[in-house]
């Protein structure tokens, strides 16, 4: 079959790894991809958001599927416009997609369905937010509404710096994305990711993750799209994954199915596992990004069939998942300055060796000149990953990687698994 990759991230990169490497894929074309996405198919400069040219290319090369990697994609329509086409996707339409392109939407969502959440209050204007704080205390979570790639959030920890935030994201910091500001009650607990499939009508939970959002080792620094993760987490017990899919998840695809917006693709439940039981976090409408590659090196089933059941509706049908019974862990390599002004065109050399079989180093934001060089591009550059019996001997691995590779301009935590290594 024909697939329409639609990315250029280090989840896409993950994502087309696992794809290429399915007996069921005769061409594998990515829009607009990166440089080393360019081995595994064909590149095409097409934006993320271009959805009449992304399905003109998908009916140019017969595609039998498209697959959206990032939320812009899904914010766009492609998948709306896909259904138009007759063109099968794997990526919910817009409409379903606000459960992540608006967390006001969400909060009010999860009060229309019952879903356990943190208190909120969602604000248009500084006078409002600002008095709307006097309802909690700290820290102080402040959201911005929309889209913005996951630096929206920030964990105020006292009344000024919360103020400040309101001020940031009210005064255009996130563009239309901070119109509007959710601001809620900070939650005790310990994070975690969990997927689920959707056809839908049908889902299947399809693994976990434990992510590492702050910039710097122990949890310190602004929030960032992500630092690292690793796969499985203690914290995801066979208890609190029957929670999260019976509380959260399930009846987030009932619910917006009700809504008028079946949900098809996978969704990515960011959840607090506090003493009440699992609350909701914020909804993603996509794989996680890193929580994708550390997914991808452990799945062992070919994930297409699985893509292709989401987007037919024959979710059903399909066997469960096979993982393999080994650890998995990501360590994000960034350009200095990340997350707030990352800065770009630094040499990287040594990220394309040989580091040995259950090393994978996916590409985020890197570009390569004529002559070879690979130069930082972006904020989030590298994604080292590696797998290994233990999530110890994954991290030794991944970590020896790290080492190996030659890049002045760019920084990554120490620290990745942590929490379940039981020391920084």
């Amino acid at each position: 079959m024909n697939i329409l990759l639609v990315g250029s991230g280090g989840r896409e990169h993950a994502l087309a790894w696992k794809i290429a490497a399915s007996p069921l894929v005769k061409r594998l074309v990515m829009a607009p991809g990166n440089t080393g996405m360019a081995a595994l198919g064909e590149l095409r400069p097409l934006k993320v958001t271009d959805a009449p040219g992304l399905i003109a290319l998908a009916q140019e090369i017969s595609a039998d599927l498209i697959v959206i990697g990032p939320e812009i994609a899904v914010e766009a329509g492609v998948a709306d416009a896909a259904a138009k086409a007759g063109i099968p996707c794997f990526g919910p339409v817009a409409a379903a997609g606000r459960l992540e392109s608006s967390k006001a939407f969400t909060k009010a969502f999860t009060d229309r369905h019952g879903l356990p959440t943190a208190r909120y209050r969602t604000c248009d204007d500084a006078a409002s937010a600002k008095a709307a704080l006097d309802g909690f205390s700290p820290p102080y979570v402040i959201k911005a509404d929309g889209l913005a790639a996951g630096k929206g959030v920030v964990i105020a920890q006292d009344r000024a710096a919360a103020e400040a935030a309101i001020d940031d994201a009210l005064g255009g910091r996130f563009g239309t994305a901070g119109a509007r500001v959710v601001i809620e009650e900070f939650l005790e607990g310990e994070i975690g990711s969990l997927f689920a499939l959707c056809d839908g009508k049908d889902s299947i939970v399809f693994g976990s993750a434990q992510d590492h959002k702050r910039a710097y080792d122990g949890e310190l620094g602004p929030n960032t799209g992500g630092m690292g993760t690793y796969s499985p987490a203690p914290v995801f017990t066979d208890e609190l994954v029957e929670q999260v899919r019976t509380r959260l998840a399930e009846p987030a695809f009932a619910g917006i199915a009700a809504e008028g917006a079946p949900y098809k693709g996978v969704l990515f439940v960011e959840l607090m596992a506090t003493a009440d039981g699992p609350k909701l976090v914020e909804f993603n409408v996509r794989f996680g990004d890193p929580e994708c590659q550390v997914l991808m090196l452990r799945l062992e089933s070919d994930l297409v069939p699985y893509l292709v059941a989401c987007a037919h509706g024959t979710l059903a049908q399909a066997p469960a998942p096979v993982w393999r019974d080994e650890a998995a862990i990501c360590v994000v390599l960034a350009a200095d300055g990340y997350p707030e002004s990352p800065v770009t065109g630094s040499i990287i050399r040594g990220a394309e060796q040989d580091f040995g079989p259950d090393v994978v180093v996916f590409h985020a934001g890197a570009s390569r000149d004529e002559d070879g060089t690979l130069r930082a591009s972006g904020g989030r550059v590298l994604n080292v990953c590696a797998r290994g019996a233990t999530l110890q001997e994954a991290r030794d691995k991944a970590y020896a990687a790290v080492a190996r590779i030659d890049w002045p301009g760019g920084f990554h935590r120490t620290d990745i698994g942590w929490r379940a290594l039981g020391a920084r």
